[in-house]
């Protein structure tokens, strides 16, 4: 018996444990689409690449386990990289496969051909093409290992259509590697004590790795040692922010008092996180040629650590690991306990609503959702200064709540909300959307509407592109050039995908619009008429312009 590359290749992934992939169907991967059929793994076919690579992207973030994604050569390749930047920038496992030329074409330009080494080899983490069909379960199992291990990211791997479509006798099937996380007991004293030399110490947790029973661990961490915890950009479901210890996150609208307490702390246990531009503000928090305070980095990737900033401590171990090894210590002799009350006192002021103009008032629509919505609802948004209310006023109350890109990729919410809704069925899905931010990728309301995933959009209609006006006006006022938008009517929109639509013209109106959306059990559409001047959490437009 023989079997033909697509068969060979769905049957590692099963071996993999895959249970769903998102795809666009392209001629050249016929043979893993037959592959496909009757496999028993879930095709979720999209409208467009770049959707399809976000919602594998988004699968990678909720599960750990690798988002698999399908697209065809040369257009759906390009398409699709915005989702690779994002699984690479946010540390996400994804493998993407990747359909390509015959083999005796290449080098000719032929019809769609791209070199995907060079195309993807400052994006993803590895990327290869499979040339003899019997290696296809060796390529595949090292693309899940490489996924996964250390910072995890992105796979490509190219599928070039004869080597896929070629008949051979079936080769030996991979198992999926079974490693043991080291407990890291002995690391986690040495960091602890270099902890209680601090005065005023503040632990920063972000980056991968992270689960339920890691978020508990953080929380009696914290609790034990009564020391402050900030988390990172858009991982702000990684502590309870009911949590005494919790003092906010490090955004891009970052609370101007967090801000102060990361320059006057005079050491940083950094956990997971790169420490990137957004939580140091453009590398001005901490000054990376001579930093303020001492630095203990703590990585899974060991080149990590010095790459920017200079530790005195580093530490080679994933999050959940470390973080568990950090739970089990006793007390370690130092009360901090001043010094984390008023770090949250600082972040309960931030929290306060601050008005800003308009009928439809941002701060108690997303306190509201906050208010109402389970505890284990789903948020996700894109980028655009419409998140800034999110970031700032919802409260996330467990891990597995927030699917946002940490890096600002616009059109990321509404897709990640539909691979959230197909995962979760029974959970409550809700994407925060800017109006630019949903256009990039509301077509595939098609998508949620043909495979029954049911989540509710409330989309801030603004009409701009509202982050980059703002930036307009700061450095060239008055000098508006590319940034007014002319939308349709989305609620409309979404009853002509057959979904539920509404549109909601003062804050009063949202309570009972979203318990409509939530009771038809469809995908919804809310459009909240936000006054234009309403620039962020902080800042008005006509402010800015004089």
């Amino acid at each position: 018996m023989t079997r033909h590359g697509g068969e060979i290749l769905v049957d590692q992934l099963k071996r993999l444990g895959v249970r769903r992939v998102f795809s666009v169907p392209g001629e050249s991967f016929l043979a893993a689409l037959d592959g496909l059929h009757e496999s028993g793994i879930t095709n979720i076919v999209c409208r467009q690449e770049g959707g399809a690579a976000m919602m594998a992207e988004a699968y990678g973030k909720m599960t750990g386990q690798p988002g698999v994604c399908f697209v065809t050569r040369g257009p759906g390749a390009t398409n699709a990289s915005a989702g690779i930047h994002i699984a690479r920038q946010d540390s996400t496992p994804m493998v993407m496969f990747v359909g390509q030329i015959a083999r005796d074409h290449r080098d000719r330009e032929a019809f769609q051909e791209v070199d995907y080494r060079a195309m993807f080899g400052g994006l993803a983490k590895w990327v290869a093409e499979v040339d003899q069909t019997e290696r296809l379960p060796e390529y595949i199992a090292r693309a899940f290992s490489v996924a996964v291990k250390g910072r995890p990211g992105p796979v490509v791997l190219a599928l070039p259509e004869d080597m896929l479509s070629a008949r051979v006798e079936p080769p030996a099937i991979r198992a999926p590697l079974k490693e043991l996380a080291p407990a890291h007991s002995r690391t986690a004293e040495d960091a602890l004590d270099w902890l209680s030399r601090a005065e005023r110490p503040l632990v920063v947790v972000g980056g991968p790795h992270w689960s339920r029973d890691a978020a508990l661990d953080l929380s009696g961490f914290a609790e034990t040692q009564g020391v402050p915890v900030a988390l990172g950009f858009r991982r702000q479901d990684y502590l309870d922010n009911r949590h005494p210890s919790y003092v906010g996150d490090l955004n891009v609208g970052m609370n101007p008092a967090l801000a102060d307490r990361v320059r006057a702390a005079d050491a940083l246990l950094v956990i997971g996180s790169r420490l990137g531009d957004i939580e140091t503000q453009g590398y001005t928090l901490i000054d990376p040629t001579d930093p303020h305070c001492r630095i203990c980095h703590v990585h899974a990737d060991a080149g990590e650590p010095g790459r920017v900033y200079q530790p005195e401590l580093a530490i080679t171990a994933d999050a959940i690991s470390f973080v568990r090894a950090l739970s089990r210590l006793p007390g370690c002799g130092r009360d901090w306990s001043d010094w984390t009350r008023a770090a949250r006192s600082d972040y309960e002021a931030w929290v306060t609503p601050q008005e800003t103009p308009g009928d439809v008032k941002l701060e108690d629509v997303v306190l509201w959702l906050s208010d109402h919505l389970p505890e284990d609802a789903i948020l996700t948004n894109g980028a655009g200064n419409y998140a800034a209310w999110l970031h700032r006023y919802f409260c996330f109350k467990q891990h597995g709540t927030q699917l946002a890109p940490t890096s600002g990729s616009m059109g990321y919410g509404f897709p990640a909300a539909v691979s959230a809704s197909i995962e979760y069925p029974d959970r409550g899905v809700i994407c925060f959307a800017g109006d630019g931010c949903f256009q990039m990728t509301l077509n595939e309301m098609s998508t949620a509407m043909q495979h029954g995933a049911k989540p509710v959009v409330i989309v801030v209609n603004n009409g701009r592109y509202g982050t980059i006006r703002m930036h307009q006006e700061k450095h060239y006022p008055g000098r508006v050039s590319g940034t007014a938008l002319a939308n349709p009517d989305f609620a409309a929109l979404a009853r002509a995908y057959g979904g539920h639509g509404e549109v909601v013209a003062a804050t009063a109106d949202f309570p009972a619009a979203f318990e409509r959306a939530r009771a038809s059990g469809r995908l919804s559409v809310i459009e909240l008429q936000v006054d234009p001047d309403a620039l962020s959490t902080t800042m008005r437009l006509s402010d800015l312009a004089g």
